[in-house]
């Protein structure tokens, strides 16, 4: 019975969507990067879907480019915590910052990878 009780429990989903948006707005505040790629998602996603010819390319298309924003999300919460921790210059948080980075610059590439096969397969 306390499965189904916290299955339910609707006060928890609303605090959750309340720390989500606290995440979202410390993102646009904080975050020139995510503040770049909100745009480029605000303007390529539309362009997605008027674009794809169906659901799968659409979802192709509009889904790279929320996998960047997903992306530097964390990528933003590991330097947020990385930065907590202490500004000392430390080989271990170089790396994790880095690491985090290079997760975005892969989710970057995917958005082009995914438009060029997508656009050259209905183009040419």
């Amino acid at each position: 019975m306390a499965l189904l009780k916290g299955l339910f429990d609707l006060r928890r989903v609303w605090r959750a969507a309340g720390y989500s948006a606290a995440g979202f707005r410390a993102a646009l505040k904080n975050e020139a990067a995510f503040r770049q790629e909100l745009a480029l998602f605000v303007v390529l996603a539309p362009l997605g879907f008027w674009l794809g010819r169906d659901g799968v390319e659409r979802s192709l298309l509009v889904g790279s480019l929320l996998l960047v924003l997903l992306v530097e999300l964390l990528n933003s919460a590991i330097e947020s915590v990385v930065n907590r921790v202490g500004q000392d210059h430390h080989e271990l948080s170089g790396q994790a910052k880095d690491i985090a980075s290079a997760a975005v610059f892969i989710s970057l590439l995917t958005v082009v990878v995914v438009w060029a096969l997508v656009l050259t397969d209905r183009f040419l």
